[in-house]
């Protein structure tokens, strides 16, 4: 399934060169903070154990390998994909006296690692901005080993007609903040679309299932302004 936005030829690449710098500071502000409770009820979900491997795509700057690392002792092998390569030398930079950590500039779509060598794959919010879903998934579940474990926490779509009307009233000011602090409002006008026209919980499970993934579930968070995806390759 290709998501027609970032067809645009080097969109996604300029939206992050621009915001890089401020990255970590607008995710702050725009969620009030409450982005790192999603991340932390992400490794919750997990519950992982020392020693399991896991690959980040579309890593940031680090923020879910950081916890992922925590919850392990920093006993465990990390590693960070990002395809833009600005993001990945802040995420170096933020997390250097991680050394369990390795970080690799790739696609979602086409990772540069061999078959079957992770327990978890996690993407956060990051899956929105490839070119191709099924795509994506479908590496997601190669990388994977058996009995690994795919989670993607992504915006989704609300449920509560009175919480989606408050939603939609407080996103028009995101590209006003934006400009604010970024100087450019563009990414963020470019955020808000991306996430109109990404597919809602029911749709990202059909697709999961369609490219192998079984037991798939969701769990909406903040009454569906974000939702944790996960599936197993069995």
């Amino acid at each position: 399934m290709q998501q027609n936005l970032q067809q645009n030829k080097g969109l996604v690449q300029n939206v992050f060169n621009s915001v890089f710098d401020k990255y970590d500071l607008m995710n702050d502000l725009m969620s009030f903070g409450i982005h790192r409770l999603w991340k932390k009820e992400l490794i919750y979900m997990m519950n992982p154990i020392y020693k399991q491997k896991l690959i980040d795509v579309g890593s940031g700057t680090g923020d879910v390998a950081k916890l992922y690392s925590e919850a392990t002792k920093n006993n465990s092998e990390i590693l960070c994909i990002d395809p833009n390569i600005k993001m990945i030398g802040n995420g170096k930079k933020k997390l250097q006296k991680y050394k369990n950590i390795r970080w690799k500039k790739s696609s979602a779509e086409k990772l540069s690692v061999n078959n079957n060598l992770f327990d978890f794959y996690t993407i956060s919010f990051g899956l929105r901005n490839t070119k191709n879903l099924n795509k994506s998934i479908s590496e997601a579940y190669r990388v994977l080993k058996k009995g690994g474990r795919f989670l993607c926490l992504e915006f989704s779509k609300i449920e509560n007609s009175n919480l989606n009307f408050l939603y939609k009233k407080y996103s028009k000011i995101i590209p006003l903040l934006g400009n604010l602090v970024v100087g450019d409002k563009k990414p963020y006008e470019y955020l808000l679309k991306s996430i109109d026209e990404f597919p809602n919980q029911h749709q990202l499970l059909e697709i999961m299932k369609k490219n192998g993934f079984k037991n798939c579930h969701y769990r909406n968070l903040s009454g569906g302004i974000v939702a944790i995806h996960s599936g197993w390759k069995i």
